[in-house]
């Protein structure tokens, strides 16, 4: 595979290198959230109508082909940016950028969606606590540590996905009891896999976009290419191992929950639906501690390596001056990109409060960002691997990158209309701001 550096790209080492794989592992692990299905388990049982095992396979299948243009990239061009440095080395500046703020419709909304997530988590047990001021509390906590560093972030992150492996395990454990003893008329089947009476194709495609959500994250591992001690390999190693065992975590993990509550109609709120199915299984205290444990691993965790992921991507390309430069400062203290790092605080604010009581919505505007950045960037390996270096390398080259493009592209059929329109007034913004940097001269040439 290529021998590229970072300066063979002409860009200087100015992040600390100081990532290993197991760091880069836990930082995958953490955005992802091991127990991420307990913040969406609701509106995922309901659009899938209680089979919710088949919809997060499909979406596994999809992830796992996408990451292995992931990996080939990350080999290539070991550099931060993501999708955004992928593409545009791979294809042309244009069409990185384009991918790059598709992609930011993803990145740059997500810690908000955490914060929503965690504030309603905590806000489900201590009802008197504002979830308003609980967003702003989360905000200012994560902005303070993603700047302080990403060792410190790092450390931090260890005992993080320790906790949330714990309470995972545990509710587990009493799930298991649970449908042993017939809780609720618990039964062990196939039902979250495959009922027959309800099964339809296009009922469980329409909640794979929502249930993909809980997979967004591996891809953010590529952003930390420039800090990893092993760089674009590193980066490689580190998604899939991800990927394999996070799906197997939310299968085991949705399949026992569905057992439970396997009726989505009798949920109160599908905001809190998975609190809810733990209370049945173990009571008030199970409903309580897996409510806590998300508000903390959404709200803290998760949304603070979110935050470290859109900063890398803001002073990715405001270092090539397709964004303002200011984005790319780096502090000279900590060496982290701060300003990039606050313009994400600021934003996560205002989505969080504006999106409140919308969450449905803010996790499809989520999702078809990442999605449509995952085809581009499917259709970019294609093209820089057999157009640019002519590989014959039929699977990982060609048939993988297509499988992917197949497989995401027929989840994103699903989503509603109105997601889609945001989407193509997000890109058409997108294709303004080129234009104006385009006009001052902020031309950069990363085709190789």
């Amino acid at each position: 595979m290529s021998g590229n550096t970072l300066e063979s790209f002409g860009y200087q080492q100015e992040l600390s290198r100081t990532l290993e794989l197991k760091d880069l592992v836990i930082y995958g692990f953490i955005f992802i959230v091991p127990i991420a299905p307990f913040g969406i388990f609701g509106h995922v049982m309901d659009a899938s109508g209680g089979m919710i095992v088949t919809a997060y396979l499909i979406g596994l299948i999809g992830m796992l082909f996408t990451a292995i243009s992931y990996s080939q990239m990350a080999k290539e061009f070991p550099i931060a940016g993501s999708v955004y440095s992928y593409v545009s080395k791979g294809t042309n500046s244009f069409i990185g950028f384009v991918a790059g703020w598709i992609m930011l419709l993803d990145y740059i909304l997500i810690p908000a969606l955490l914060y929503v997530v965690g504030a309603l988590a905590i806000h489900d047990i201590f009802p008197a606590l504002s979830p308003l001021l609980l967003i702003i509390a989360f905000v200012i906590f994560n902005t303070y540590i993603n700047i302080r560093g990403i060792s410190f972030t790092a450390v931090f992150n260890r005992w993080m996905l320790v906790v949330e492996l714990i309470v995972l395990a545990i509710f587990l454990v009493v799930g298991v009891i649970a449908i042993s003893n017939h809780v609720n008329g618990a039964v062990f089947s196939i039902a979250p896999v495959y009922d027959a009476d309800k099964f339809s194709l296009a009922l469980i495609v329409s909640a794979v976009p929502v249930a993909v959500l809980s997979f967004l994250g591996f891809d953010g591992i590529s952003t930390l290419a420039e800090e990893a001690k092993g760089g674009g390999r590193a980066v490689s190693k580190a998604i899939f191992l991800v990927l394999f065992i996070i799906g197997g975590l939310f299968i085991v993990q949705t399949w026992v929950a569905a057992l439970i509550q396997p009726n989505p109609e009798e949920f109160a709120n599908l905001d809190t639906a998975f609190y809810e199915t733990a209370r049945i299984a173990g009571g008030d205290w199970l409903a309580v501690l897996t409510a806590a444990i998300t508000a903390i691993a959404w709200g803290v965790a998760d949304s603070l390596v979110a935050q470290i992921a859109t900063a890398r991507i803001l002073y990715s390309m405001g270092r090539d001056r397709l964004l303002p430069n200011a984005l790319s400062r780096v502090h000279a203290r900590y060496k982290t990109p701060y300003i990039s790092t606050l313009l994400v605080a600021m934003v996560s604010i205002v989505v969080g409060v504006g999106f409140m009581n919308h969450l449905a919505l803010l996790t499809s505007i989520v999702t078809i960002g990442a999605l449509t950045a995952f085809m581009i960037l499917n259709l970019s390996t294609i093209y820089y691997f057999v157009y640019k270096k002519k590989s014959y390398n039929i699977f990982v080259h060609i048939l993988s990158p297509l499988i992917g493009l197949a497989v995401v592209g027929y989840i994103w059929s699903g989503f509603e209309t109105y997601t889609i329109l945001i989407g193509a007034v997000w890109a058409m913004i997108g294709l303004g701001i080129y234009y104006i940097a385009q006009k001052r001269g902020h031309q950069v040439n990363m085709e190789i």
